[in-house]
């Protein structure tokens, strides 16, 4: 045995010669069907309120319209993900990452998103009345009709941020990074901190 061990890898230095070598990949094969975690079948459309998602890796998952109202996706990461239309109201998603994200009419009411990444997602529409955004990153998020009705926004990273028409109605913002940011047509009513002479 330990000849045969010696002349594969004899031939290794042979130029022209083929080494019988195994295979290493580094990624995992794709999964068949809806991937199923804690019992809950993520796919558009579902229906898991509550559900613990906490660390869960969901990069480009399509949850288009689903209900995941409560979830624990504390650090989840969502980069590239479809949540069109989904309902995260009341989720916890400290440190999660929704990055890239296609979230168009998202609703994240009162959600917690302490030093989440939302950098470059698209939130049209969404619905992020109440929520703490607090150290959050919202770098070149496009977010026009957004609300942020009664949000928390507390040193958060803003570049390039384009908030065309959104409401920011009673909500805090304090000692953000918001250079660039695109003001437009905001609603400040009651708002702290907001840059009323943008």
């Amino acid at each position: 045995m330990v000849g045969t061990g010696l002349a594969t890898a004899a031939l290794a230095d042979v130029p022209g010669q083929q080494a019988d070598y195994p295979v290493i990949v580094d990624s995992d094969p794709p999964r068949e069907g809806p991937l199923v975690l804690n019992g809950c079948t993520l796919a558009p459309g579902a229906v898991c309120p509550g559900v613990d998602l906490r660390h869960a890796d969901l990069r480009g998952i399509k949850l288009n319209g689903a209900d995941l109202r409560g979830a624990i996706l504390t650090r989840a990461n969502f980069f590239g993900a479809e949540l069109r239309g989904t309902d995260l109201s009341g989720a916890d998603l400290r440190g999660a990452d929704l990055s890239m994200t296609q979230a168009q009419g998202i609703k994240l009411r009162k959600a917690r998103m302490t030093g989440a990444n939302l950098d470059y997602a698209r939130l049209s529409g969404a619905d992020l009345s109440g929520a703490d955004l607090t150290a959050a990153t919202l770098e070149a998020v496009m977010a026009p009709k957004a609300r942020f009705v009664g949000a928390t926004l507390v040193s958060a990273n803003m570049m390039e941020a384009k908030f065309y028409n959104a409401d920011f109605a009673e909500a805090h913002l304090e000692g953000n990074h918001a250079p660039y940011a695109i003001w437009e047509g905001v609603h400040m009513e009651n708002c702290t901190g907001c840059p009323v002479d943008w």
